[in-house]
């Protein structure tokens, strides 16, 4: 089964759901401990809430696999994104509650760590990365948004509440600021959906990897409180109601996106 599905679109937008897979090999998920195989940690629903984006033509990429089983945003080498806070690896071993993903004793050695990487990590950024490629080639100009959710309260990676919007950009190291800026703008027009722009979260490994401003190729990460838009315990019910309250948003920040790739690529080409 392929790592990941990819839908065709136009522009110089890309969008990418690194978190949005559920599905666990037979021969990991029998080693897995029951909080291990409920995946919490999922992304849920993102490619739902997110039904716009076939409508807007925007080229999608979207994980099929779960995170527990390689995390496509953290990097190949183990490498930190937060250095002195709490972070998972490329291959979990706890969930976000401190619960174990695996039964004692039979968690990933650095054997099958590496082969994860190499079967499920490796395939997906190859597909990312000539996805961008393709999108940079054709117009002069590459803009990605990573696309994320979380529960609004993890005491383990922050206290308190997560505003319900956060945008990543590295400390504005992966974009262009004046793409920043314009999406700042429009989260300040949300309808009173709090947001912050590089706090708790600055974006992953793909914001840091892939946003190279000064190749035109910009990345911004866009995390997404999960109270916004359905419940946050077992079931993990999507609420459309609140969906719905949430979406033009939503729309609006990818829109805009989209609308200053294509005024950079006109810019570029004067």
């Amino acid at each position: 089964m392929p790592v990941y599905s990819l839908s065709e679109g136009e522009g110089p937008l890309v969008v990418s759901m690194p978190h949005a897979g559920v599905l666990i090999p037979d021969e990991i998920a029998e080693r897995m401990s029951e909080a291990g195989r409920s995946v919490p940690e999922t992304d849920w629903h993102i490619p739902r809430l997110y039904n716009f984006l076939d409508e807007l033509r925007i080229p999608r990429i979207q994980a099929v696999f779960s995170r527990y089983v390689a995390d496509l945003n953290r990097a190949p080498d183990g490498g930190r994104l937060y250095p002195g806070a709490r972070e998972t690896e490329l291959c979990p071993t706890t969930t976000f509650d401190d619960l174990p993903i695996y039964q004692e004793g039979k968690e990933p050695g650095a054997a099958e760590i590496e082969a994860r990487r190499r079967d499920y990590w490796q395939p997906y950024h190859l597909g990312l990365a000539q996805l961008l490629l393709q999108v940079k080639d054709r117009y002069g100009v590459a803009v990605l948004l990573d696309l994320h959710s979380i529960r609004s309260r993890v005491p383990r990676f922050f206290d308190g509440q997560l505003p319900d919007i956060s945008l990543g950009s590295r400390d504005g190291a992966s974009c262009h600021p004046e793409l920043l800026r314009q999406m700042a703008r429009v989260a300040d027009e949300t309808g009173g959906y709090s947001h912050v722009v590089d706090g708790r979260f600055k974006g992953g490994f793909i914001t840091r990897c892939y946003g190279r401003p000064d190749e035109e190729t910009h990345s911004i990460q866009i995390e997404l409180s999960q109270t916004t838009y359905m419940e946050e315990a077992p079931p993990w019910t999507f609420l459309e109601d609140r969906a719905e309250s949430v979406r033009p948003a939503l729309r609006a920040l990818v829109e805009s996106a989209r609308d200053w790739a294509w005024e950079r690529t006109k810019s570029l080409a004067s």
